[in-house]
């Protein structure tokens, strides 16, 4: 099992970023996936989460309305469009699955909203 996140980086308030998480190495389309992100010194926070098909979607209340989860079962990928940034949205942001009764956890790639 890989996952590789990419899309991070630095970006102004109020602007956006697309992050990809590459999935392989399990049938991808079989199991929800889900967006964490951590900043220093804390725990790791559910960002969101997504279904096998997509049809069923769920947002942490800091990111309603800003936050898009999406996913590619074609392409093996899930996404998060990030809309209007804000500084506490600084974090790295890790894509992440349950299989069978194992965590998986990419490398995490990293965001940062600052002026």
């Amino acid at each position: 099992v890989q996952l590789v996140e990419s899309g991070g980086g630095l970006v102004q308030p109020g602007g956006s970023l697309r992050l990809s998480c590459a999935a392989s190495g399990f049938t991808f389309s079989s199991y929800n996936m889900r967006w964490h992100r951590q900043v220093p010194g804390k725990e790791r926070e559910l960002v969101a989460y997504i279904s096998t098909n997509g049809g069923s979607t769920t947002y942490a209340d800091s990111v309603k309305g800003r936050f898009t989860i999406s996913r590619d079962n074609v392409n093996n990928t899930v996404f998060l469009q990030m809309n209007n940034l804000k500084p506490e949205d600084t974090a790295v942001y890790y894509c992440h699955a349950w299989i069978g009764t194992s965590a998986y956890w990419g490398q995490g790639t990293q965001v940062t909203v600052a002026s």
